[in-house]
């Protein structure tokens, strides 16, 4: 019963967080929501195993994830502030706040990734997975994994259609997830 009360409760706030993405298909939040609600079960099945044999190989491998999954998010939100150029005015009701730019963002981890608040829910999505690597647990990183690659693919879509050329070319020389490999 816990588990379920668990996973109704923590998706209410990623239900108010995505409700306008929600009918609409097309675009990358609906992808997002699923995702989301992937890593949350995947979260709460393996919550009783956080700190279990903590020098295991799994549980090394999960802390180092759960670590490196911290810089994505800093830098990404902080290149947002700086470089984005905030628009509240830009056409799209399903994008969060931050997300209103009008400013490709080329900068920072921006330089190496074009998708670093999504790598850090990859990287945290298997941080998580490893903490108990299982069957269940792994099937569902990897539908959450698949979830945020939609997601990614979607958006990318969506940036080419907003920024043109300087995404098509800034695509060439980026990756989406991690540097120099994915």
């Amino acid at each position: 019963m816990y588990p379920i009360l668990a996973f109704v409760i923590g998706s209410i706030p990623i239900i108010l967080l995505s409700w306008r993405s929600l009918g609409s298909p097309q675009n990358h939040g609906f992808f997002r929501f699923f995702a989301w609600e992937f890593m949350l079960w995947l979260l709460i099945s393996n919550v009783s195993f956080w700190f279990k044999e903590p020098l295991s190989w799994h549980q090394i491998i999960s802390w180092f994830l759960l670590i490196v999954s911290i810089y994505p998010v800093i830098d990404g939100l902080y290149r947002f502030k700086v470089a984005g150029r905030i628009n509240r005015e830009r056409k799209d009701p399903t994008l969060f706040g931050f997300e209103h730019t009008t400013s490709l963002i080329t900068t920072g981890i921006y330089h190496y990734i074009r998708h670093p608040m999504y790598a850090a829910l990859l990287y945290l999505t298997w941080g998580i997975a490893f903490k108990n690597p299982i069957l269940s647990s792994i099937s569902l990183a990897c539908l959450a994994s698949l979830m945020l690659i939609r997601t990614v693919l979607v958006e990318e879509r969506e940036n080419l259609a907003y920024f043109g050329e300087e995404y098509r070319e800034y695509m060439k020389h980026t990756r989406r997830f991690v540097p120099w490999l994915f």
